[in-house]
């Protein structure tokens, strides 16, 4: 098996990848394969698999239901009543909500001292127009009205549909001040959970997922930046001349697919207090695996 040199990309808690469903590399600088990781947003992308689920059962009408209406909230503006789940998994909703901008009246660090998240949401103000924009209190909403349309805890029907299927038996869910499942941020995974989450997307979903909403998931529908894409919660970018998708969670958290190679690869990190925590993934991903991904 493998191995990786952690030193120099900061506090790297973990390092796992497989090559066409063969583990290659798994690695614990931090604590050892038991270990709950704290995704941060990588959350996110798990929200947009349990959607496809519950769409595919016809639990939620389709991605142009109504994000209001599932709520089942009391909301005038005709406007925000428009807002589809669509919108919230392409991040391009009109409310004014921007994580990237500290201006921003929706960013995150203004939701959380707030007791009603989803209030928090509903009552943003909204935007003339319709453009990606990093909005972690969409997805908060997202994660309550899902939960709504499948009449039971959120946590119990990812247990079955989604976490059982894989062999994953650890899962923990972080909550909102009012106690509702929080689908943005802080789910803990081992590993190999986030591997096995990995693979089972690289596979089309493997009738855990349907396949048409993976395919759906992993193609573009907003733009980021020259190099940078965005799917149904999932980012799109090409890594070492490699075409791929992945989750993305503060402090470097990743979970990446290249779909040319069979290739996933995760890794866990705790650099939460670096701005270069991006970077510092992106560099140990290029360097410490893509560039010998054929000997792998």
């Amino acid at each position: 098996m493998g191995t990786v040199d952690s030193s120099g990309y900061g506090a790297i808690t973990s390092v796992a990848v497989s090559r066409g469903g063969e583990v290659v590399i798994e690695e614990y600088f931090e604590g050892d394969a038991a270990t709950l990781r704290n995704t941060r947003s990588c959350t996110k992308t798990v929200a947009s698999m349990l959607t496809g689920i519950a769409v595919e059962r016809g639990i939620v009408p389709g991605v142009d239901a109504s994000l209001v209406e599932l709520l089942d909230a009391n909301v005038a503006d005709p406007r925000k009543r428009g807002i589809n789940i669509r919108d919230v998994l392409t991040m391009t909703s009109c409310l004014e909500c921007n994580d990237w901008d500290e201006t921003s009246l929706g960013n995150e660090e203004r939701m959380y001292p707030q007791e009603d998240w989803v209030g928090f949401a509903l009552g943003l103000p909204v935007r003339d127009t319709r453009e990606f924009s990093y909005c972690t209190a969409g997805v908060v909403a997202l994660g309550v009205a899902l939960e709504r349309a499948l009449g039971e805890p959120l946590p119990n029907f990812a247990r079955r549909e989604l976490f059982a299927p894989l062999d994953v038996d650890e899962a923990e869910w972080q909550t909102t001040p009012m106690g509702q499942v929080s689908t943005a941020g802080g789910l803990l995974l081992t590993s190999r959970s986030l591997l096995a989450l990995g693979e089972l997307y690289l596979r089309g979903g493997d009738g855990v997922v349907e396949h048409a909403w993976v395919e759906e998931s992993i193609r573009p529908h907003a733009e980021i930046d020259e190099r940078t894409r965005y799917g149904y919660l999932w980012w799109l970018r090409r890594f070492g001349g490699e075409d791929c998708f992945y989750m993305s969670g503060m402090g470097g958290n990743r979970v990446h697919v290249f779909p040319g190679l069979e290739l996933v690869a995760v890794i866990t990190s705790s650099n939460f207090d670096r701005r270069d925590a991006h970077a510092l993934s992106d560099r140990l991903l290029e360097e410490q695996i893509l560039s010998r991904a054929e000997d792998l």
